[in-house]
């Protein structure tokens, strides 16, 4: 079963860094397409960042320049370097994979997304 933990959120001042990571399990056998969104207080969960299983990476234009996603094949994390942090980063992240491959047991159905439940940011002024 896919299973997805966050982890590393939590509060620090405008202009600094926090990296969040997500624990996939399982994850070196599938491939699976990886992203981080947010959602703000009150807001839409939006996209922030994504990394496919041949390394392409995109990234929201609000956070280009200042996040970095990246994949820890030893540890099977998908972390997220989030760096000049401001105010309105403030949200519940979430991690998400789709299965791109085919379906099997260890990775679900072809086509599936799986979403962790979230660590908290806050970022103050």
């Amino acid at each position: 079963q896919v299973q997805l933990v966050e982890s590393g959120g939590g509060s620090v001042q405008a202009g600094g860094s926090l990296s969040l990571s997500c624990a996939v399990s399982p994850y070196t056998f599938c491939r699976f397409v990886m992203s981080w969104f947010r959602q703000p207080p009150g807001q839409e969960r939006e996209f922030v960042s994504g990394l496919s299983f041949d390394g392409r990476t995109n990234y929201a234009d609000s956070v280009k320049g200042r996040f970095a996603i990246s994949r820890d094949n030893a540890k099977n994390t998908i972390d997220l370097q989030m760096n000049s942090l401001k105010p309105e980063d403030t949200a519940m992240y979430y991690c998400k994979a789709v299965n791109r491959g085919i379906g099997s047991r260890y990775c679900g159905p072809a086509g599936k997304d799986y979403w962790g439940k979230g660590t908290l940011v806050t970022i103050s002024s």
